[in-house]
């Protein structure tokens, strides 16, 4: 079983069936074996950059919420840990959601799954 933290993008691509997505993601998404999460960050990343115009998406994020529920992943809360975490991160990503996501799966010991590879630049495990 693999711990896997999806990351924004990659949370929308899998559940919009976007191309972006490769196959062999999707296949380790779908393996019932693996445990996928969200963190709760990316809520508030999707509802900001679609009040802001920068996502034009046709969902809402209480939609996107439940999609995710329903789906079975684990929505993952901003820890003490993971803050203790972003305090010490290097600051090699300027995006802060991006930097929270990372936080959180240091911090859990999730593998973030993310075509960003600006975060494969911090000591985590990353699925492309």
């Amino acid at each position: 079983m693999r711990r896997i933290l999806l990351d924004t993008h990659v949370f929308l691509w899998y559940f919009e069936g976007d191309n972006r997505m490769p196959r062999s993601d999707r296949d380790i998404a779908a393996d019932m074996r693996n445990e996928l999460s969200i963190s709760i960050c990316s809520f508030f990343e999707l509802a900001i950059k679609k009040s802001i115009g920068k996502l034009g998406l046709d969902r809402g994020v209480e939609e996107y919420y439940n999609v995710a529920c329903e789906n079975g992943l684990h929505i993952l809360p901003i820890s003490i840990e993971a803050l203790q975490t972003l305090e010490t991160l290097p600051l090699l990503h300027r995006d802060p959601f991006d930097r929270i996501i990372v936080s959180e799966a240091i911090a859990g010991g999730l593998t973030i799954m993310t075509a960003d590879e600006n975060i494969a630049q911090y000591p985590v495990n990353i699925v492309f």
